[in-house]
């Protein structure tokens, strides 16, 4: 594992922990419209159902270099930390999450040469520049999903700063980023309204934008303690108030789904562990942010959460005693044998907020949820018979793709590789419910600090070939990217950054078959029906 090391290290320096956990948490032509089947009045295009453009701002807004646009220019807008300056040989960040280890160096340049960033091993880079974005929607994108994003703990616990640590602030300052870049890109196609980059509150909106041939912008919420609802030994740090009043809020600034967890233990859910040496910091992280290291137990069904190492540590009697201990609020990272699953579900608070989502017609995210808790939200779904429900990025247990589906909701899968992003396509698309439109999308994560799709491990022997036809459009023609001096090719660079995205699903023809492009064509059309359903949904009244 690449942190294995660092974490000898970190073992006896406490901050270095504590940085680690902290970074873990938020660890992985001419314009025109593509044409739509005719006389069934469905849109065409695909979907990006979790990406992160304004991330630059969260986390005290030093961590991550770039922005997707500069009123000034892409000089200003595409240019490294100022402490990646020199050889980066400061950007201790960076290199833990590229290579491993804090040592190490990089072309800091950015414009116009692009030497060593972006890249889809590159976690601190921005990777989606506005006319990056803008070459995946000529190609045939006709939905992003971009979630608002924020981490206090990391935010804490990084040394440099710009920005305050708040979550909720974080967020607010975000939509207002988005807001901006939407202006930027309208002035630049002439005038108010005139760009292609438009931020949608409804479906129906949403559909008038796709079928104008622009690009429907949806905002999200991906935060680990929304409307502050931390729990520190085990008090919730929020009340219903908080969440009503938080819930307006999100509604007011335009956000249309959101997510109840994210990485640790919070007042309103349990969550789904990370794995391996990433789990073991992220596990840090939550007893940073608790007061406590998660709690697992032996699942007893077919869905479980990631495996916590060392696994099966504690067995028989240890095991129970832990269990009683973590009842007690002392809990200790020894866990009993696998599969592991949170001993958190969804609390009093948690489902009061999925309610919550639900009388106000937004989506809920049921990724990051621990599958205790996601079960007991799924049953809340159900019995209301709510079909507004996304896993938007491979975080939830496969068992549930039934019925998530069955719900009506959907599901897109995160940006793997060509080969693996089809083989977890097929096992999803083998859950659907012929009863909806059946789509299929991707959560790339951009900007969220898990890796891009690397390069194909195949492609020299079986390359994508340039210049290619658009595979959502046959009538748009790219050839490889190309920004100032730097030219990018999928075969060997991966999605170095978001204007490979077309190159990407270009060469999924070549391991989905054209099955797999076509339900990605359907992909918008999928999630504006999952969205219509839950804005009609008249279910009954919940009382609080």
């Amino acid at each position: 594992m690449p942190f294995r090391s660092l974490l000898r290290r970190a073992a006896c320096v406490p901050i270095a922990l504590a940085l680690l956990a902290a970074l873990a948490a938020v660890l992985p032509p001419a314009q025109r419209a593509a044409a739509a089947p005719a006389g069934e009045g469905a849109v065409r295009g695909y979907v990006d159902a979790h990406s992160h453009l304004m991330s630059y701002e969260a986390f005290g807004g030093s961590l991550m270099c770039g922005k997707p646009f500069d009123p000034d220019g892409v000089q200003e807008a595409l240019r490294d930390c100022p402490d990646h300056a020199g050889d980066g040989a400061l950007a201790w960040f960076e290199n833990l999450t590229r290579k491993g280890t804090p040592l190490g160096t990089h072309d800091p340049t950015g414009w116009p040469t692009f030497k060593d960033w972006p890249a889809w091993d590159s976690r601190t880079h921005q990777q989606v520049y506005y006319a990056w974005l803008e070459r995946s929607w000529r190609a045939g994108q006709r939905i992003l999903v971009n979630q608002l994003v924020a981490n206090r703990q990391l935010c804490e616990v990084y040394p440099l700063k710009r920005n305050g640590c708040d979550e909720m602030e974080t967020i607010r300052v975000e939509a207002r980023r988005m807001r901006e870049m939407e202006a930027y890109i309208d002035r630049r196609g002439g005038g108010p309204g005139k760009g292609w980059f438009r931020i949608v509150r409804d479906s129906a909106q949403a559909r008038r934008v796709i079928e104008d041939g622009k690009l429907a912008v949806v905002l999200g919420v991906e935060t680990s303690e929304p409307f502050g609802c931390r729990e520190i030994g085990g008090v919730p740090q929020c009340t219903r108030r908080d969440i009503d009043e938080g819930l307006d809020e999100m509604k007011r600034l335009g956000v249309s789904s959101m997510f109840l967890c994210h990485k640790y233990d919070n007042a309103l859910c349990g969550v789904r562990y990370d794995e391996g040496a990433t789990g073991a910091v992220v596990n840090a992280g939550n007893l940073l942010s608790t007061g406590r290291f998660w709690q697992a137990e032996t699942c007893t069904g077919p869905a479980h959460d990631n495996t916590i190492a060392p696994a099966g540590a504690v067995g028989g009697q240890a095991a129970e005693f832990l269990r009683l201990l973590g009842r007690a609020g002392i809990t200790l990272p020894l866990y009993p044998p696998a599969p592991h699953c949170n001993v958190l579900g969804l609390s009093e608070l948690g489902a009061h907020m999925v309610k919550g989502l639900m009388k106000r017609h937004m989506l809920v995210e049921v990724d990051h949820m621990s599958v205790k808790a996601a079960g007991q939200t799924l049953d809340l779904l159900e019995r209301a018979g709510y079909s507004g429900v996304v896993s938007s990025h491979s975080w939830t247990d496969d068992d549930y793709m039934r019925r998530i589906y069955r719900l009506g909701g959907m599901v897109t899968g995160y940006g793997h590789s060509a080969d693996r992003f089809a083989a977890e396509w097929r096992r999803n698309k083998n859950a659907r419910d012929t009863r909806y439109t059946y789509g299929y999308g991707y959560g790339l994560d951009a900007n969220g600090m898990g890796p891009l799709p690397a390069p194909r491990p195949d492609a020299p022997r079986d390359p994508l070939r340039y210049p290619f036809d658009s595979p959502i459009d046959p009538a748009v023609k790219l050839d490889r990217l190309r920004t100032g001096q730097r030219t990018w090719d999928l075969n060997t660079d991966g999605v170095a950054n978001y204007g490979l995205v077309p190159d990407w699903i270009a060469d999924m023809r070549g391991t989905g078959g054209r099955e797999l492009v076509e339900d990605m064509a359907r992909g918008a059309e999928a999630y504006l029906e999952l969205w219509r359903r839950a804005e009609t949904w008249a279910g009954g009244a919940w009382t609080n």
